[in-house]
């Protein structure tokens, strides 16, 4: 392929992608009349209008949404072929990484990806954002974020979905409960306890299906936004949380609190890396989805 050609593929996968001119030109490095005329010159090629402008930037014509998947496959081939000629040097490199994470993923996943950190790249440092799942997948393709890691699946093929765990669930109480013994619970005994829940962020629906499939929904006395809110309000009183077991383990680790094997089963929870599509990151986030994947997959 011509590098002219190559050119115009790269300009409409991250067209197709950023749903930006602007955004576009800031990721290859040029001016955006350069962008708007390769516009043009794939215009032309396949005799196709390939984008409209609203209020809300580019959307694809059904040809575009055609053309995506072929082209944005062969870039990426391409890429990984040519891509020993780029790459980040941990040991001596210096880069700011941007990531977006929820109060669970600061609390069990944040520590992890710090402690190994020093040793493994000294000149990198994190900035970390809230999780916005609405925004998510255009702050990443616009590379305000280098990565996303959360549970709800994020659907667009405009992202990378880079799998790191399945995460089940695990009950938890006050260390001194006075009922709830040991390290696991019956049905009946559970259904006879008050109970608090986090229903607020997607991906984490399995324990509030459970609860309702075996007849417990009405138990729940308390609805909060936040799993790092739960061991302050559990280890004090008579409450029963249901919790991700690897943020369990850290409260349990913290906090006045025990934990219980549970007789439902809950669907798990999938959690993942979002990033940029290979073709489309910068060496520095290629090493960074790499050393994450790297120090959270293989996390106990």
């Amino acid at each position: 392929m011509r590098e002219f050609d190559l050119n115009l593929v790269r300009t409409f996968v991250l067209l197709y992608e950023t749903r930006s001119v602007t955004a576009t030109a800031e990721s290859l490095h040029l001016t955006q009349p350069t962008i708007s005329y390769g516009l043009q010159k794939l215009r032309r090629r396949f005799s196709d209008e390939l984008f409209r402008r609203t209020g809300n930037g580019l959307v694809p014509t059904a040809t575009a949404r055609a053309l995506y998947e072929p082209l944005h496959a062969a870039l990426a081939e391409i890429e990984t072929a040519v891509s020993g000629a780029q790459s980040f040097d941990p040991a001596s490199g210096r880069a700011a990484c941007t990531l977006c994470l929820s109060d669970l993923g600061e609390v069990s996943l944040l520590p992890r990806l710090m402690a190994a950190l020093p040793s493994h790249a000294p000149g990198v440092t994190l900035t970390v954002r809230p999780r916005d799942v609405v925004n998510a997948v255009d702050q990443l393709v616009r590379g305000e974020i280098d990565a996303f890691i959360a549970s709800p699946p994020l659907s667009s093929q405009r992202v990378a979905r880079i799998p790191l765990f399945s995460e089940g669930y695990v009950g938890m109480v006050a260390d001194s409960h006075p009922r709830l013994r040991g390290d696991r619970a019956g049905l009946k005994a559970l259904a006879a306890e008050r109970h608090i829940a986090v229903f607020g962020p997607a991906g984490h629906d399995g324990p509030r299906r459970a609860l309702e499939a075996h007849g417990l929904l009405d138990r729940v006395v308390l609805e909060v936004t936040r799993f790092s809110t739960l061991p302050y309000l559990v280890q004090d009183g008579e409450l029963v949380a249901t919790v991700p077991r690897r943020v369990a383990e850290t409260f349990a680790a913290e906090h006045r609190v025990r934990l219980l094997e549970l007789p439902m089963e809950i669907e798990p929870a999938q959690v993942s890396i979002y990033t940029r599509h290979a073709h489309a990151r910068t060496p520095a986030q290629h090493w960074l989805v790499g050393f994450m994947h790297e120090i959270l997959a293989t996390a106990s």
